[in-house]
């Protein structure tokens, strides 16, 4: 089995997080590109066979441009953090049909001391947030059955926002009407940077995706989508 981070890859990321300038980045460019990237895009490229395995719908694309893993650039556009870079580096195994509408995603995570795998729809827009909360009055039962498994909740926890008031228009029990209540749907699990930078990490990100499955699933439904 092959082992794609390392200790090195870690320390650039802690590096970077002291030294958050391009004039750093550009003299440690080759180091982000030996350590982190090309190591994350072969490890995206290996989870392809098995991530189609668990649905056929979803890709894992190993493009250095509009691929999985997500630029090492920030949007500083509208932010009051102005530091050029991530500090991490991330990846979401997309819907084939995630440019035409909004869908949930299988997700990875590096970052030191803060590495984790998961998956789910996060800050959806305001239709798709109304989907994805009307589906359990049409679909009772089946937001239950995907997160509330011994499979699901051994390993993952519900994170993200959640309205503090209830919704309006949905007549549902109180327990559902928690999950009816969140901004966002995603369930993630964190690991050791150890496991990271071992032979471990590629058969536990497909184990964990196939445990947030059914979760990914009941989100595609909600939207209308193939899974």
């Amino acid at each position: 089995m092959s082992v794609y981070f390392t200790r090195a890859s870690f320390q650039f990321l802690r590096d970077l997080r002291n030294n958050n300038n391009r004039a750093w980045f550009a003299d440690n460019k080759s180091r982000y590109e030996g350590v982190v990237r090309q190591p994350f895009l072969h490890l995206i490229a290996d989870l392809q066979p098995a991530l189609a395995k668990i649905s056929t719908h979803y890709v894992a694309d190993p493009r250095t441009q509009g691929g999985s893993m997500f630029r090492i650039h920030r949007d500083t556009r509208y932010a009051n953090d102005k530091t050029p870079y991530k500090t991490w580096a991330g990846a979401r195994l997309f819907h084939e049909h995630h440019r035409q509408q909004e869908a949930p995603s299988f997700y990875m995570h590096f970052e030191p001391a803060d590495c984790f795998v998961g998956g789910g729809i996060w800050h959806p827009g305001a239709e798709a947030l109304k989907r994805i909360r009307s589906f359990p009055c049409q679909q009772p039962g089946g937001l239950e059955k995907a997160t509330r498994s011994r499979s699901f909740t051994t390993h993952f926890a519900l994170g993200g926002d959640s309205l503090i008031r209830d919704p309006r228009g949905f007549e549902v029990d109180a327990d559902l009407l928690q999950d009816i209540k969140r901004k966002d749907f995603v369930a993630s699990q964190r690991f050791a940077d150890a496991l990271a930078c071992s032979n471990e990490l590629k058969p536990l990100l497909i184990d964990r995706f196939k445990r947030v499955a059914p979760m990914i699933d009941y989100l595609c439904a909600s939207l209308d989508l193939d899974f």
